[in-house]
């Protein structure tokens, strides 16, 4: 039988053993797969992971660099276990659907609205045509677009097979499609590498803003409605309206364009509580704060955020919203 000072020796240990066990779960790191350097997403990201730890220095975020497209994937196989996706690419991949393989049946969302997103379509001033349809099917269209892995990308490529025409045949008419970080396509636009841009970033989106103070000038195009109910139709997109006061000195009136939104992936294996404390930061943090990390995130509104049905809205999420009365109780 232990005896009281080896009962009382047995109690110390176990109280000096407690800050071993704090420090180990203030090791907790996760990653946050986000978007390209030099855009908004991973500006984002980066503000997000710190307003997190700020509120929770047990919870440390690394952010990396990714795409829209390939972000579901990659958090589903666990290997980022959180990060950004888009609304209709994140429902596909649930589903399995174009341009998944497989149905994504371990993603669950701290939900959505948290960066609307506007497609843009930028030419330099002096070219012609001025609409989008001449521009995308005229020969030696030289056009920049982000990487293969993004939602920018592929969206391209569906509008472009709306309007008879592809990567290729671009190529083939003695065009250039040129892919690349958001940095690479602005700086390429800047030294008249290509003549027009394509991009999906939230506004303000820095590329933008310094392509429009850069020394080529340039002019944002609308999306003709055809185009916008195409991809309202067969994908799943939104539209909007991008006002004149977005970019000053790249449009001179409001612009009809393609819209998506922003979704927080988590893996299901992350910790109900981690999740839990993700979403009751954030959602604390509605207003200015999130506005001060980029002015789209001043859309998020937590009484509509957890209505996504794309993906199951993780558990810890919805005690969250629940919590903060944003969510009816179950």
């Amino acid at each position: 039988m232990p005896t009281a000072v080896s009962r009382r020796s047995a109690l110390g240990a176990a109280v000096l053993a407690l800050p071993f066990v704090r420090a180990a779960r203030a090791q907790q790191t996760f990653e946050f797969v986000a978007g390209s350097l030099g855009g908004g997403w991973y500006t984002m990201a980066a503000g997000i992971a710190a307003l997190v730890k700020d509120e929770n220095p047990d919870i440390q975020i690394r952010v990396v660099p990714g795409g829209g497209l390939a972000n579901p994937t990659r958090v589903n196989k666990n290997q980022s276990q959180m990060g950004w996706g888009i609304d209709a690419f994140t429902a596909a991949a649930a589903r399995g659907e174009e341009p998944y393989s497989a149905k994504h049946e371990k993603l669950r969302s701290l939900g959505t609205g948290y960066s609307p997103t506007e497609h843009n379509l930028l030419r330099a001033a002096d070219k012609q045509p001025e609409d989008m349809r001449g521009i995308l099917t005229q020969k030696g269209l030289r056009l920049g677009t982000p990487q293969r892995s993004s939602t920018d990308e592929m969206t391209m490529q569906r509008i472009l097979r709306f309007l008879g025409s592809s990567p290729d045949k671009i190529r083939a008419d003695g065009g250039r499609y040129l892919n690349g970080s958001y940095n690479d396509i602005a700086a390429a636009f800047g030294d008249g590498q290509v003549d027009y841009v394509y991009c999906a970033l939230a506004k303000p989106a820095a590329i933008l803003t310094e392509i429009g103070q850069g020394r080529r000038p340039a002019r944002l195009v609308g999306f003709p409605d055809d185009v916008r109910k195409h991809l309202i139709d067969a994908y799943a997109y939104n539209e909007g309206v991008l006002p004149a006061s977005a970019y000053p000195n790249l449009q001179s009136s409001d612009l009809k364009v393609t819209t998506m939104d922003s979704v927080i992936l988590l893996h299901e294996a992350v910790p109900e509580e981690v999740a839990y404390r993700m979403a009751r930061t954030l959602i604390r943090a509605k207003g200015p704060r999130l506005t001060q990390i980029h002015g789209s995130m001043a859309a998020y509104d937590p009484a509509v955020a957890w209505k996504y049905s794309g993906v199951p809205l993780h558990p810890g999420a919805a005690r969250a919203y629940r919590e903060a009365g944003a969510m009816p109780a179950a």
